[in-house]
């Protein structure tokens, strides 16, 4: 988006929504009480909207936060449905760590969780979001066989649904052999598409219906198409 339909769309702030964040330390074990969190749109970091600090749990209180008005994400439009806050964080014996670009939409609560690095020599690391899937332009798709070649012989049948634990997730075009592959829980990949492809003021069958999708075809990939061929797979624990 052009830095003046940015700054538009943080002016058109009518509605209200809200932001709990969660600091923890870097392995994600353990919470940082304490510390400094200051709120602020997303362009705009000198001037602090909100400004709290964690509890024991590493948890901020539920700040109430402008958003654009809730119809902007329930019919396509050419506005900014969500409201970009920047979040800088500080904590004694921690890298300073600024998330840029956390997204509230209206009427629901935001959950941003922050990982702090212990201080070493650097003393600052700054995340950015990406814009949402649903307003940004990406590139479409790369267009893919509806039926794809198994090199390998035999079959596995499963006598019920077995639901990873892990899955691997591919950083890079299918054909490219040089991206890392990266083991990631399978709620939490689940968890994160539905976050970029999903607004949370979706009515909640339309919400529950979307993520059954993401799930079907997540475990279809696993199971059938991508099993044998480029990707391996690890069942790390089963759910019923």
């Amino acid at each position: 988006m052009d830095f003046y339909r940015k700054v538009r769309a943080q002016q058109d702030q009518v509605d209200d929504g809200t932001l709990k964040v969660s600091v923890f330390t870097e392995d994600g074990m353990r919470p940082v009480e304490n510390a400094l969190v200051r709120i602020s749109y997303t362009g705009e970091s000198g001037q602090t909207v909100d400004e709290v600090r964690t509890d024991a749990s590493g948890q901020t209180p539920v700040l109430d936060l402008k958003t654009p008005p809730l119809e902007y994400s329930m019919e396509p439009v050419e506005e900014q449905p969500y409201a970009e806050y920047t979040i800088q964080v500080e904590a004694e014996g921690f890298e300073n760590t600024e998330i840029a670009g956390t997204q509230v939409l209206p009427g629901v609560q935001a959950q941003q969780a922050v990982k702090m690095a212990f201080r070493a020599e650097t003393s600052f690391e700054r995340l950015v979001i990406g814009p949402h899937t649903l307003f940004a332009e990406y590139p479409p798709k790369i267009e893919e066989a509806e039926v794809k070649p198994v090199d390998e012989s035999g079959e596995i049948v499963l006598s019920r649904v077995v639901i990873p634990e892990y899955i691997v997730v591919h950083d890079g075009s299918v054909n490219d052999t040089t991206a890392p592959n990266y083991y990631e829980r399978y709620r939490d990949y689940i968890k994160n598409v539905a976050s970029s492809e999903i607004y949370a003021t979706w009515p909640d069958d339309t919400i529950r219906a979307n993520i059954l999708a993401i799930m079907s075809f997540t475990l279809n990939r696993v199971y059938t198409e991508w099993y044998w061929n480029r990707y391996k797979f690890r069942v790390g624990g089963m759910n019923k």
